[in-house]
């Protein structure tokens, strides 16, 4: 699909901004997903709104990576694991591929659940066998592909605004208290002591920033019909940076809703122990007064879920062939993706069924934030060469906020290693 996307030439800012306008939702889509909804459900039943903080810095995080990731491709005209094959030896390529693929099965994962989970909620379908359905969402994403990638770009785009529109009913329905949601976007130093509370805040971090998103963005960039011209490439780069920006603050609001709606609704109510979305789907409705609650929820999950998919599974493709340079046909590359998802979610559905999803929701999240730094660190190292960037090279302030994140990210998953094996 490489310039497949026409740019008008000529045309005023606003027209542009729509020819580019799309890349940045399909990234956003993946830090929304059922694994956000856990760890955002989680953090609000049981520490109130004192998590914001975490899913705000973990968002503007995202926004910089994912702006370093769309000046990678349009600057270099190499996606990120393409990059990474040209500069690594081939053994250190292989491990890196290894580590990217088990962060997009551990994503896949969690949206196979979270789709699973959605069509039990609504149409009372056994959760074994709503995962395996969920095998079959490989041939929308297939279809919309033969037609044109605006056409993956609008249904994502579409199923974005509904979820967003879905949870602006939750908050209003669930009454938040407003002040304490302010309190809550503060940085609070608890986070860091309390074992518990940072084993969420990382899982929230893994479900913000997403490793195989950075590997996408650098790719479907490059969909667009921009000039080889450096004015050309400057211009897609500063377009490509506003889509993912504008996209990943609706990604903000989304899981700041998620979060505020739990700590609204079960925090100090007695429900602190929530974290399963099938309990969260239940207690809604008596806890709010009104079934739309519940029914608007599992309608964004499956939303979510299914819109997760159709970017995990383009992302799969883009990593395979950039690593190691092996070009499977499309629909046998989604298939394998999928089965790397379902059979572990088939496993743990049938051994401890609705209780066991919760906790591997989590767990997926927070595998997603420990693989991170294999992507971050090559990300910022590339985009900070002036040989693969040439003009394109990051300024000097962006170079030391860029490693200052990268460095944030790798200590945190440190401690959290650190606190796990000292509470074992």
């Amino acid at each position: 699909m490489h310039g497949s996307v026409g740019i008008p030439t000529g045309a005023g800012f606003w027209r542009k901004m729509f020819a580019f306008a799309g890349p940045g939702y399909l990234v956003a889509v993946g830090y929304m997903d059922p694994g956000n909804w856990a760890t955002d459900l989680a953090g609000g039943a049981r520490y109130g709104y004192t998590l914001l903080s975490v899913i705000m810095v973990s968002n503007f995080m995202a926004i910089l990576l994912q702006a370093l990731a769309a000046r990678l491709g349009i600057a270099s005209g190499r996606d990120l694991a393409q990059a990474c094959r040209d500069s690594f030896s081939r053994p250190v390529t292989i491990v890196l591929w290894v580590f990217c693929e088990i962060a997009i099965a551990a994503c896949d994962l969690a949206e196979v659940v979270g789709a699973a989970i959605a069509l039990n909620l609504l149409f009372h379908l056994p959760l074994v066998w709503g995962v395996i359905l969920t095998a079959f969402d490989v041939l929308i994403v297939l279809f919309l592909q033969g037609r044109g990638f605006r056409y993956v770009e609008a249904l994502v785009i579409a199923l974005i605004f509904l979820i967003a529109g879905s949870f602006a009913i939750e908050i209003w329905l669930s009454r938040p208290d407003f002040t304490a949601i302010a309190v809550g976007f503060i940085p609070q130093a608890e986070v860091l002591r309390n074992p518990s509370m940072l084993y969420i805040a990382i899982g929230i971090l893994g479900a913000t920033v997403m490793p195989h998103n950075l590997y996408l963005h650098s790719s479907i960039v490059q969909t667009r019909k921009y000039g080889d011209a450096v004015e050309d490439r400057r211009e897609a780069i500063r377009f490509a940076s506003i889509d993912s920006a504008v996209a990943l603050m609706f990604a903000l609001f989304i899981n700041a809703a998620i979060l505020v709606m739990s700590a609204a609704v079960f925090h100090g109510s007695g429900h602190e122990d929530v974290a399963d979305i099938g309990d969260a789907y239940k207690l809604l409705s008596p806890l709010l007064g009104t079934t739309m609650a519940s029914v608007l929820f599992a309608v964004a999950l499956l939303c979510s879920g299914q819109n997760a998919t159709l970017t995990g599974t383009l992302a799969g493709q883009i990593v395979m062939e950039g690593f190691i340079n092996l070009r499977l046909r499309p629909w046998l590359r989604r298939l394998v993706t999928r089965l790397i998802a379902i059979i572990p979610a088939i496993l743990v559905v049938m051994v401890y069924g609705e209780r066991g999803t919760g906790p591997l929701l989590i767990l997926s999240q927070v595998i997603l934030s420990l693989q991170l730094p294999f992507a971050v660190f090559p990300l910022v190292m590339f985009t900070g060469d002036v040989h693969k960037m040439g003009s394109f090279v990051n300024p000097p302030w962006v170079k030391v906020l860029a490693w200052t994140v990268a460095v944030i990210i790798a200590l945190l998953n440190v401690w959290l290693l650190y606190q796990t094996f000292a509470s074992v």
